[in-house]
């Protein structure tokens, strides 16, 4: 069986991993490219580059794009640390506070912290930002993980 995301080191960018859909015809795949790094204990950061297609009217980061990059930065960020493959695993609730506009040709990063790992939960909060001190939002979140098999 093929595994739903491809987490292999990114040769164009050393220390970091490649998080990537290996079916492209999924909803994913219009995000482009994403890189994740872990950065200590439970913290991992996420990247992804923001291209045209990611805009809003006023040339920034569509609110959309970045919900949807906050949503896989967790499920990237809970892979980095080990406790999750991705597939099955599901959010149950996503809180997003929109602090400033995210910049289109500029990496956008989402620094994700474990707060708690249950039996078949997990806790998370993080921070979005481009060029270490704009931010973009704050978000708070909760990942069921995948049923184990029986």
């Amino acid at each position: 069986m093929t595994p739903a995301f491809t987490y292999a080191p990114d040769p164009e960018n050393p220390g970091w991993m490649r998080w990537t859909l290996t079916d492209a015809s999924r909803f994913n795949a219009v995000m482009g490219r994403l890189l994740v790094r872990g950065e200590g204990e439970g913290r991992a950061r996420v990247r992804m580059f923001p291209e045209r297609g990611h805009s809003n009217l006023q040339d920034n980061v569509h609110g959309g794009v970045t919900l949807a990059f906050i949503d896989m930065a967790m499920f990237a960020a809970s892979r980095s640390f080990g406790l999750i493959d991705a597939a099955g695993a599901v959010t149950l609730d996503l809180s997003t506070q929109f602090i400033g506009g995210g910049r289109i040709g500029e990496p956008l990063d989402a620094e994700v912290e474990l707060l708690r790992e249950t039996g078949r939960l997990l806790f998370l909060r993080g921070l979005v930002t481009q060029a270490g001190d704009h931010r973009v939002a704050a978000f708070a979140g909760t990942i069921r993980k995948p049923a184990r098999p029986r």
